[in-house]
């Protein structure tokens, strides 16, 4: 199974998306193109659509 269909539908624009209603920009490419993941221990991470660069 890809990311993609774990993450769920991704075509709204960024900042619905973001928990905090602005919109996030990874940090690598300046992407807004970013989805919220969760971790393996609970906590949240980001992930950069555009690039593939993780965060936490």
């Amino acid at each position: 199974m890809s990311i993609h269909g774990q993450v769920g539908d991704l075509s709204g624009p960024p900042a619905a998306r973001a928990t905090s209603g602005v919109a996030l920009q990874c940090p690598a490419c300046g992407s807004s193109h970013v989805a919220q993941v969760l971790g393996d221990n609970g906590g949240v991470s980001f992930v950069c659509t555009a690039c593939g660069r993780s965060w936490s």
